[in-house]
């Protein structure tokens, strides 16, 4: 069951949305390995803390080891989720296919680019700096194509006229979304 889970969770939603290859793999393999690890702590009765310490440890690692978003996070976490449910709850297996059910749905839906695809996040090098906000977020506007609905100057070097932003911006609504196929 819990194969069958992250290989949804995995290929199903992250990669068919998202087309990062290296995440799939770590996705897969922290799963499988979070439900082996626990699945021997769970039959040969260690301690939890032992356990709680050595999960706090993987995270800690990995999260460190890469620059992911916040959204990739949140993948990385519901793997480990499908992990640990999967082997605590092996015993009562239609719970674990409960809670599979549940954070796969979750996902599923949390994710879809119909609920916030028009909504994105970009980091711009401009070619000028603007000492007015307004005029910033007008030329903004015209180059990325969409309503500006929070930018911030995070880097200005007057003497080569040049700026970085970051934005968050929407697209307008007759704009292609990415559907989910």
């Amino acid at each position: 069951m819990d194969l069958a889970a992250i290989i949804t969770l995995a290929y199903g939603l992250y990669y068919r949305r998202h087309h990062r290859r290296d995440l799939l793999f770590a996705y897969l393999a922290l799963n499988a390995g979070i439900f082996a690890v626990v699945s021997l702590l769970l039959v040969q009765r260690v301690d939890l803390a032992v356990g709680f310490g050595l999960f706090g440890v993987l995270a800690i690692i990995r999260l460190r080891s890469d620059e992911i978003t916040q959204q990739e996070i949140a993948y990385y976490f519901v793997a480990i989720a499908l992990g640990l449910v999967n082997a605590i709850a092996a015993a009562w297996p239609l719970t674990a296919l409960f809670l599979d059910v549940v954070l796969l749905a979750v996902m599923y839906a949390a994710d879809h680019p119909r609920l916030l695809g028009r909504t994105h996040h970009q980091v711009v090098t401009l070619d000028v700096v603007h000492a007015d906000q307004a005029l910033l977020r007008a030329d903004l506007e015209s180059r990325l194509g969409g309503r500006v609905l929070q930018c911030s100057v995070t880097q200005a070097d007057y003497v080569r006229d040049i700026s970085v932003v970051d934005v968050r911006f929407e697209l307008p609504q007759h704009a292609p979304v990415r559907a989910w196929r």
